[in-house]
């Protein structure tokens, strides 16, 4: 039997920002496969290319030169609609800013992306409570972001980010505004998400507390992968 093909593969991905004398080679021939189910963090120092390399994966930019597939297709030579579509119905996204809606309910906030896809009401607000249970915030389902604490925001942010049950969550600093302990109740979120949800989950993050979460690690320095480590947890 072949191999499983790689939810993920880079295949020679280089980014170069401006032109001329002013260019600069934010990634250097990246090569990355991300397995389906897998922990992955993506970790580095400030400029290390890394956060580059998650908006490349989240299709939210585009590369310079190289292959990036999805399941074998070439997102490269997509268009921006075909992005677009790759986002909506397979990617999911956390931010360090919890990116939502102030004067929305918890509930509403999480409909969202189901909105975009033209659902009816009684399914958005069904598969929405069904995240919202799975981050354990249901009955905070009417509470705006104002009367939810830092942590409970976040929670919502990965409600909204796996309601549509995406095959990739992407998640870029989601710790970053929280103090340590809602730190680490949002990094057993996300370790109980892949484990028990099956979620391929890949965390840019510069905090190795953090990264001790995921079952690999890799290291970019300067555009390039320093290093790409596999533990085995017993």
């Amino acid at each position: 039997m072949s191999e499983e093909r790689p939810l993920v593969e880079l295949i020679g991905i280089g980014k170069r920002y401006g032109s001329g004398e002013t260019a600069f080679d934010a990634l250097h021939d990246i090569n990355l496969k991300i397995s389906h189910g897998e922990f992955l963090a993506i970790m580095g120092p400030s400029g290390s290319g890394k956060s580059t390399c998650m908006n490349l994966i989240g299709a939210l930019d585009t590369p310079t030169r190289g292959q990036y597939l999805f399941e074998g297709h070439h997102v490269e030579h997509f268009t921006r609609d075909q992005r677009a579509l790759l986002r909506r119905k397979y990617l999911g996204f956390v931010f360090q800013g919890f990116n939502l809606l102030a004067r929305t309910s918890a509930l509403e906030n999480v409909e969202l992306p189901l909105l975009y896809r033209g659902e009816n009401k009684k399914v958005r607000r069904d598969l929405a409570l069904a995240a919202l249970d799975k981050v354990g915030l249901c009955k905070w389902k009417d509470h705006t972001p104002a009367e939810l604490s830092g942590g409970q925001q976040q929670r919502v942010a990965i409600a909204r980010a796996i309601v549509t049950h995406p095959k990739l969550l992407l998640a870029d600093e989601p710790t970053g505004s929280l103090d340590s302990h809602r730190s680490v109740e949002i990094m057993e979120l996300l370790q109980k998400l892949n484990e028990d949800e099956g979620i391929t989950v890949a965390l840019v993050t510069h905090e190795p507390d953090m990264a001790a979460y995921a079952r690999r690690t890799v290291r970019f320095v300067d555009g390039n992968v320093e290093s790409d480590s596999q533990e085995v947890k017993v």
